[in-house]
């Protein structure tokens, strides 16, 4: 299986299994010099972690990393970083009866007809529990970034059609860990909440949007024509599991926009060329424009319901119904955030390294 990798300057590789003995990531290309702990990565780990809220599944991971190379006296040296996070409470026998029954809107079916064998517990290599690494890779990619006054912020827009009010960036960072969804806005947060308490007791899901705003981009990151970095954050997005859509800056929006009200108009401000309006979402032509750069992702419902559904049994090939079992997440966006915001950051950094913004042998200095 290929397409375990993400990057070409700054990469990582995500291995292991949803109820194998355990996940990771090795990360390739960090530059040496950069001061970091287990105690930085676990924070957004713990971000991460299942069981955490009625939001989330009642699976009880601890979720603990452990850094087996690429570290001395607390600075990295340049070499790969090895980090796993070993599964602790995973039940196999929840997903024995169905083995043969591939779940509609998971990538049971996929993989079987990809390659002929697949690990049926959890969802094995498709499970969003594979996002452990990226999240991992992604801690340090946002302590590199910060190095250089990026910060990234992501929360829940919306979720189950409940919108949040518009936030500025501070407003989110202060209150997005506030509620179990993730939503900045209070009152919005509220209903979310409500809305996804009623649709567990029908044994149903919900899906949202998770925006991403992005500070401190300097102007001319990217790399055209195919390397474009809104290209990029596309493929980081969009190879997050349940991720079915992406938009940046106006979106979707823009195509229903005229051109006089879509362009945003270049002025001077203290010395420097900005613009009074962000359409653009921060990137034009594929090149980083110095203003936040904004982006969201759609994420579709937990496919995992208690619902009865239809299937085929593959070893008679004869329709069938599927009632599925286990512990599942009702709604994907709140923990999605941080695996959001790591992907961006991944994606980012490895950007800056390709563009020259950062130069790997200076950062000691």
């Amino acid at each position: 299986m290929a397409g375990n990798v993400f990057g070409q300057m700054f990469q990582i590789t995500t291995w292991g299994e949803s109820h194998g003995r355990a996940v990771g990531v090795v990360v390739d290309g960090l530059p040496a010099g950069l001061p970091f702990s287990e105690a930085d990565i676990q924070k957004e780990l713990d971000r991460r972690r299942p069981g955490q809220s009625e939001v989330s599944t009642p699976r009880n991971e601890a979720d603990r990393v452990e850094i087996l190379s690429g570290i001395f006296e607390g600075m990295s040296t340049g070499t790969p970083i090895s980090m796993l996070v070993w599964n602790s409470d995973a039940r196999s026998s929840s997903y024995d009866a169905i083995k043969n029954t591939p779940r509609p809107g998971h990538a049971d079916f996929t993989y079987m007809a990809r390659y002929g064998i697949r690990d049926h517990r959890g969802g094995g290599r498709s499970s969003a529990r594979e996002t452990i690494g990226r999240v991992a890779g992604g801690a340090l990619a946002k302590l590199l970034l910060s190095h250089f006054g990026i910060r990234i912020a992501g929360h829940v827009l919306e979720l189950g059609g409940i919108r949040a009010k518009p936030l500025s960036f501070e407003e989110i960072l202060e209150n997005v860990e506030k509620t179990p969804v993730r939503c900045a806005d209070p009152e919005a947060a509220k209903k979310m909440l409500e809305r996804v308490a009623a649709l567990r007791q029908e044994g149903d899901s919900v899906g949202g949007i998770v925006e991403l705003i992005i500070k401190g981009v300097p102007a001319g990151l990217g790399e055209p024509v195919f390397d474009r970095l809104d290209a990029d954050f596309a493929k980081a997005l969009m190879s997050i599991p349940a991720v079915k859509g992406f938009e940046i800056g106006a979106g979707f929006e823009a195509a229903r926009m005229r051109g006089s009200e879509m362009n945003d108009s270049f002025r001077m401000e203290d010395g420097k060329i900005t613009c009074p309006s962000n359409n653009a979402g921060g990137i034009l032509g594929g090149i980083s424009t110095g203003l936040d750069i904004v982006c969201r992702a759609a994420v579709k419902p937990t496919p995992s319901i208690s619902k009865l559904q239809q299937t085929v049994d593959l070893t008679t090939l004869e329709n069938t119904d599927i009632v599925i079992k286990g512990r599942h997440d009702p709604t994907i966006p709140p923990r999605m955030v941080p695996v959001a915001e790591a992907m961006v950051a991944l994606a980012l950094a490895d950007h800056m390294l390709r563009s020259g913004f950062i130069n790997p042998r200076t950062l000691l200095e």
